[in-house]
């Protein structure tokens, strides 16, 4: 596989080079990659006090696989799908809906979910997504860029030291997890087109 192939996201590999075919494709993607957020925003692994749900995994993975561009437009997709008020969201309905759910406690952590996905994006379309090592460290950096978003809105309503308490301690590790797994999942995949 030619450098050039490698220094672009993996989307890249199954999209058409031009046309409405690729339009088509990426509208695609953007819903398909929607979906799998909602899905994993509402999937839950119990690990104890704290339950481990899957959205931040599949934003880093997602941005690692569609690069900026498309993994931004999915994620924004996203948040717009909840805006309207539709149940993507983690604990939607139960907890809210819309716009209302989005300025609750969730939704600095939501602003540092874009960012984090600019971040991840930017790596992998200059060719992170096949690093494992590289792509782990910007996946850190935009783990502790959504908390950092999170705690900082979260200081506005509930006061710091609850946010860092309630908000941040708890999810340190299972987002060094979520991270390292994703940062495995896509360079993987790689490996397995390498193959081909």
């Amino acid at each position: 596989m030619s450098a050039a192939v490698l220094s672009r996201p993996l989307v890249s590999l199954a999209l058409p080079e031009k046309g409405i075919a690729r339009y088509a494709a990426l509208g695609f993607l953007a819903v398909a990659g929607t979906l799998l957020l909602t899905v994993a925003a509402k999937t839950k692994v119990v690990l104890g006090p704290v339950d481990l749900y899957l959205g931040n995994f599949a934003v880093l993975a997602l941005a690692a696989a569609y690069g900026s561009r498309l993994g931004l437009a999915t994620f924004l997709l996203y948040l717009a799908e909840g805006a309207a008020g539709f149940p993507v969201f983690q604990s939607t309905p139960e907890k809210g809906i819309g716009l209302a759910y989005m300025m609750g406690t969730t939704g600095g952590y939501l602003v540092g979910m874009i960012a984090a996905t600019a971040m991840v994006g930017w790596a992998a379309d200059r060719g992170w997504g096949n690093k494992p090592f590289r792509l782990f460290a910007v996946m850190v950096a935009a783990v502790a860029t959504i908390l950092a978003a999170g705690f900082a809105w979260l200081s506005v309503l509930i006061g710091a030291e609850a946010a860092w308490q309630f908000g941040v301690v708890p999810f340190i590790v299972p987002d060094l997890v979520k991270a390292a797994l994703a940062a495995s999942v896509v360079p993987a995949v790689w490996a397995l087109f390498r193959r081909a």
